[in-house]
């Protein structure tokens, strides 16, 4: 209809734009929806891809478009994770970001997803000074950023507050090893558990998470033989990411996996696309075509009788 507001005063008593060229420019900027039909993914089917040994996929997202890709590619798992403050947002570190920024993405995403389990982290702040503040936390969360659970990164310092979380039935994702949110007093991003004490100490944290209530726990940076040795002890899946093949299932940052991000690549990941360079590309061939009047072209254009056309001179 904004089409048609423009045109009248122009075209004065003249007939108005056909409703066929209005149902098609409106239907043309409505937000698509997720077309999947595979059953919706739970807490009890993670857990039994994991005694089935079938792997779990899981990728971040942090907009409705990247949470519309991820379900419609059939992944099984999105997390909505404070690396949008870098990726998305432009923070220089993940502590930037607030729990309010969390949760307007959060609830973005959750619009384009149907059938993937849906968790968000909480950020940095939200949730260590108690676990009151964390509960408050979780329930914006979920209740106001669409999600299913939420993730925290800590170990065992953490337990009394997933516990607390669960109890109150929140669904907790636990998050061990390398934590980013901490990672200036870990010495910068550093793999971890490269000795055998070390090893010990993740997994006297890993079962502390589980204890607590987790349902699952994300393991980053680890040597792969500490991520498969951790998973073959824990009765909860592991998400795995820089931790190897032996765990339950592997997430990675959407927009690393795609290319968008080119200055540094961490060594556990695999770039599946160049979006960067992509789009880039198509960008800049736009603005030549502006540039040099090639768009827009004759298809690009709405249409007018002539007759309606020569009133207008």
């Amino acid at each position: 209809m904004s089409l048609l507001r423009t045109l009248r005063p122009v075209l004065g008593s003249a007939r108005p734009v056909t409703p066929v060229l209005a149902r098609s420019y409106s239907a043309h900027h409505s937000p698509q929806t997720s077309d999947q039909t595979r059953k919706k993914v739970t807490i009890p089917e993670l857990a039994k891809m994991r005694r089935n040994k079938e792997k779990i996929s899981m990728v971040t997202a942090h907009d409705y478009v990247t949470g519309l890709i991820a379900d419609k590619a059939g992944v099984d798992m999105i997390l909505v994770g404070d690396s949008l403050a870098m990726v998305a947002l432009g923070y220089p570190n993940t502590n930037q970001i607030e729990l309010e920024e969390m949760v307007y993405h959060a609830k973005a995403v959750s619009r384009g997803v149907k059938s993937a389990f849906m968790v968000a982290d909480l950020p940095f702040g939200s949730y260590e000074e108690s676990p009151e503040k964390a509960i408050r936390s979780a329930i914006q969360m979920i209740q106001k950023g669409g999600m299913e659970a939420v993730k925290m990164e800590g170990g065992k310092e953490l337990a009394p507050t997933i516990k607390r979380l669960t109890e109150v039935g929140i669904p907790v994702l636990g998050h061990i090893g390398l934590t980013p949110q901490r990672q200036s007093s870990l010495g910068g991003f550093r793999v971890q558990g490269k000795t055998a004490s070390g090893a010990e100490s993740i997994l006297e944290d890993a079962y502390e998470l589980q204890k607590a209530g987790c349902f699952a726990i994300v393991l980053e940076a680890v040597p792969d033989k500490v991520g498969e040795w951790l998973s073959s002890k824990l009765e909860v899946p592991t998400i795995g990411i820089g931790a190897g093949p032996g765990t339950s299932g592997q997430v990675l940052v959407m927009l690393d996996m795609l290319g968008g991000f080119g200055s540094f690549t961490p060594k556990f990941l695999k770039k599946y696309s160049q979006f960067l360079d992509i789009n880039v590309g198509a960008v800049k061939q736009y603005h030549e075509e502006v540039k040099g009047g090639v768009f827009p072209a004759q298809e690009h254009c709405y249409k007018m009788g002539d007759e309606e056309a020569a009133k207008l001179k």
